[in-house]
């Protein structure tokens, strides 16, 4: 038991699979090879928007389709605990960032929050790491920056369990912004962050509690929409 423990610990510091391939290969850098290195790479941020897409839904902009490498990378990380993944993943994610907001900004960056237990099964707060990285990233390239937590998030349903309503009426009654929250500073741009992006219920829910608090998202920044959504 000890010998499997030892190895599960290597496998997250010096992964052999590859997170977008599963191809097994030694010493991968961030646990990602050189040919899913250059498929991430090629993807370029555009306008997504769910069809229909829920009231409140700020502009949305996503790297690419949730599958591929893009997908299994986001699987990799968020299900099997792949920590080492969150760095070129946030960097990929500040480029959303800059695609959806355009010229340099003063931006505050709110991560979608999870749920506690939603965390834990995460390895987690997932969003939380992804978000540091980018404003690391936008931080080095002359961007002011800051990692904004004003939502909390209370339990709800799986939404692979629900319908497009039943995300929508689940989503708006999850999310609460923290007693004391301020609007935001006068320039400054809201940008929320998610992962995927599906019927666009939860990010319109804490872009509706935000608003209400003076912190009204300019746009949504993802890494994946699901196939189903089209890009504009």
């Amino acid at each position: 038991m000890v010998g499997g423990l030892w190895a599960d610990l290597a496998d997250l510091v010096l992964p052999t699979e590859c997170a977008g391939c599963r191809d097994r290969r030694p010493g991968l850098r961030h646990g990602v090879c050189p040919d899913c290195v250059t498929a991430l790479r090629s993807l370029r941020p555009g306008p997504v928007r769910p069809d229909p897409a829920p009231p409140d839904l700020p502009p949305c902009h996503a790297l690419g389709a949730y599958g591929g490498p893009l997908r299994e990378t986001l699987l990799a990380y968020k299900e099997h605990g792949r920590h080492a993944l969150a760095r070129p993943l946030g960097i990929l994610l500040a480029e959303v960032v800059a695609a959806a907001v355009g010229p340099a900004h003063p931006v505050l960056l709110v991560p979608v929050p999870d749920t506690p237990a939603a965390a834990r099964a995460r390895y987690g707060d997932h969003l939380g790491r992804l978000a540091r990285h980018c404003a690391r990233r936008l931080r080095a390239a002359g961007w002011p920056v800051r990692v904004h937590r004003p939502v909390r998030a209370s339990p709800r349903p799986d939404s692979v369990t629900l319908d497009s309503a039943g995300r929508a009426a689940a989503a708006t009654a999850a999310f609460q912004v923290r007693p004391g929250t301020r609007p935001a500073p006068r320039g400054s741009r809201v940008v929320l962050l998610d992962d995927i992006v599906t019927t666009g219920a939860t990010v319109a829910a804490v872009s509706r509690a935000l608003t209400a608090h003076g912190l009204a998202p300019s746009a949504a920044a993802v890494l994946a929409a699901t196939e189903k959504r089209h890009r504009r």
